[in-house]
């Protein structure tokens, strides 16, 4: 059976699309995802609102997760912000994969801005649904 093709099928996430997000690379336990930061993106505050932040790591952990074409879920996920950005920025978000089971993987979840500094640090843990693969394209 030909192998998933997983940046289709990670990368046409609607929310994630909708929100703005690009998916740029997914190789086996790993992810990329980008998000340029526009007016739309912001809170109350004129900063960039937390759930932006979020939707971006959560797609790079997605597609890093399903890489190896084996259907996962997240059953939990911890995110820290520590540094705000406004419009104008772009963020990128690098998944890699921690450690992994036939049943759960963890991966870890860096979220840097254009100049490389971290704008948050994700982690998240899935359930690994085997058999279930990922539909093929």
């Amino acid at each position: 059976m030909p192998e998933p093709d997983l940046k289709h099928c990670i990368g046409t996430d609607r929310f994630a699309g909708h929100v703005g997000i690009e998916l740029l690379d997914v190789q086996p336990g790993r992810a990329t995802a980008r998000l340029e930061i526009t007016d739309h993106h912001l809170n109350g505050l004129g900063r960039t609102q937390g759930g932006a932040v979020f939707t971006l790591a959560d797609l790079a952990f997605a597609a890093a997760s399903n890489s190896h074409g084996i259907a996962a879920m997240a059953i939990s996920v911890n995110i820290f912000f520590v540094k705000g950005t406004s419009a104008g920025a772009v963020l990128t978000a690098h998944a890699v994969e921690i450690s992994r089971n036939s049943k759960l993987a963890t991966y870890q979840v860096d979220v840097l801005d254009e100049t490389g500094d971290r704008v948050a640090s994700f982690q998240g843990m899935v359930y690994r649904k085997t058999p279930a693969k990922i539909p093929v394209k």
